[in-house]
């Protein structure tokens, strides 16, 4: 159980450093309120971990736990690798492009009037955008890997802390640790930490 937690954990709050679903919050709690884009955002990530730990689960149940595992470490390495080639050829103006793209989305957003109107427009605004950010993202999809291999709630506990977590920090403090914590290396971090997941469950299917 421990296993399953530690790994969605880690997993979650290493890869969602730089990641859209972490300059959202950021870019939302300069213009309204910290505790309102902190309850959304985070709202947002937890049902997005409950779908994902659902269909990891439904997975489980559906084919045999060997194809499971095979595929899980398909993920990781797919990940792993991505994360790594990313970060070996990241430019400065690369570690931008997530940031920049996050600002587009929230423009766009409140352009139209969203955020406006208190503190449930607000909730409400940082839920749609921070659900949209991580739709389909690779912790989501790495979430519902871990979740076909490990206790449901396990993962789903350890991921939706993770998230928190990160929301949390950028919401509080995300433009200094953006500004004094290079992506590149993030992904260096993150793309071993994907392979050590590989590692470990081909390990388990091997035992």
């Amino acid at each position: 159980m421990w296993a399953g937690f530690l790994s969605s954990f880690l997993l979650v709050t290493v890869a969602e450093f730089g990641d859209k679903t972490f300059f959202t919050p950021l870019i939302l709690a300069m213009r309204h309120p910290r505790r309102w884009v902190f309850l959304g955002a985070w709202a947002a990530l937890a049902m997005m971990t409950v779908l994902a730990v659902a269909v990891g689960q439904l997975l489980f149940s559906l084919f045999p736990a060997v194809w499971v595992q095979i595929l899980a470490t398909g993920v990781f390495v797919a990940f792993g690798l991505k994360m790594l080639w990313q970060a070996y050829k990241m430019s400065p103006q690369q570690e931008m492009e997530e940031e920049e793209e996050a600002l587009k989305l929230v423009e766009q957003a409140e352009e139209k009037g969203a955020g406006r109107g208190g503190a449930w427009a607000i909730v409400s605004e940082a839920f749609t955008l921070t659900a949209v950010a991580e739709l389909g993202d690779k912790t989501q999809v790495a979430t519902l890997s871990l979740a076909a291999a490990h206790p449901g709630l396990s993962v789903l506990a350890g991921a939706t802390i993770g998230h928190g977590l990160m929301v949390a920090l950028a919401v509080v403090g995300g433009r200094f640790l953006a500004n004094h914590i290079s992506e590149r290396a993030v992904h260096w971090m993150g793309g071993s930490l994907f392979l050590g997941f590989a590692l470990l469950t081909g390990w388990e299917l091997l035992s």
